[in-house]
């Protein structure tokens, strides 16, 4: 089972659901696919054992081959290739913008003459790790990088389908999010009941549903603002998971990088039925 943990905004508290829910499991698998700024590690605490370069593939054009026909900018859907035809005085010329590229291929494809080829780029790390049985992988963007999710995809290539996957997306609703969500048999969405909260909640099932993945809502922070969030869920017939309050012990814990299930133990047993509750809406 692959059970994704996303919100509509940051700071929700995903990340500590994410952690959580996996430690009071057996046999889990835990993916940090929040790569951009990866920090399940925090709480974990894991031996890394592996670390191995992420790269995509961009295009190298041998311009004694080229005829600047323009075929590859035509394909390009992301404006990584610029081409100045030939004239009557200039022989012509092509210029690659790496960081836009997003590794399809086409325009190697495509190329009429074959003057394109493709080489690596390297665009971040993926360690692999463990903790006391648990199995712990994550992806670290390199900084400056514009794109997460060739790198996001990456790190799902170590889904262990003989475990309880659980990975922890990015924030919000774009690219990165779809590609972390993406082939999950339930989301959790977490969120708080601000305004700001149910705003991007809204916005993050709407996505799901587009994704035809099977959802439910974990309130973080549950006794702060106001009951909006649950009257949204109540009126969209959103299955409400679980409540957790804001509690300062919570949040003590927390700031040392210290889980809540290892310290109170009473979440452990809330993380279990939360996974059975899981289990028993698919």
């Amino acid at each position: 089972m692959i059970i994704s943990v996303a919100s509509g905004k940051g700071g929700t508290g995903k990340t500590t659901i994410a952690v959580n829910l996996a430690l009071s499991l057996d046999n889990v698998q835990l993916l940090d696919c929040d790569v951009e700024e990866p920090n399940a590690a925090i709480f974990i605490k894991p031996l890394i054992t592996e670390e191995k370069k992420a790269f995509v593939l961009v295009p190298l054009v041998d311009e004694s081959k080229c005829t600047y026909c323009g075929k590859c900018r035509e394909v390009c859907a992301y404006n990584a290739i610029a081409v100045c035809p030939k004239t009557y005085d200039f022989k012509g010329s092509i210029l690659i913008f790496p960081n836009l590229c997003h590794g399809c291929g086409a325009c190697q494809m495509l190329c009429p003459t074959g003057a394109i080829t493709e080489i690596k780029r390297e665009i971040g790390t993926i360690q692999l790790g463990e903790k006391e049985g648990l199995q712990f992988v994550q992806g670290c963007l390199t900084l400056g990088e514009a794109m997460s999710p060739p790198l996001i995809r990456q790190v799902k290539q170590h889904i262990d389908a003989a475990k309880t996957v659980i990975i922890d997306a990015p924030p919000g609703t774009s690219c990165p999010v779809i590609t972390a969500v993406k082939g999950s048999d339930f989301c959790i969405l977490v969120t708080e009941p601000t305004p700001f909260g149910l705003n991007d909640l809204i916005l993050a099932v709407e996505v799901l549903r587009e994704l035809r993945i099977p959802f439910g809502v974990v309130i973080n922070r549950a006794d702060i603002g106001n009951a909006s969030v649950d009257d949204y869920c109540k009126t969209e017939q959103i299955e409400i998971l679980m409540k957790i309050p804001f509690d300062p012990k919570i949040a003590k814990l927390y700031s040392h990088g210290i889980p809540m299930v290892t310290e109170l133990s009473r979440y452990d047993d809330q993380f279990k039925q939360l996974f059975l509750k899981i289990k028993g809406l698919i």
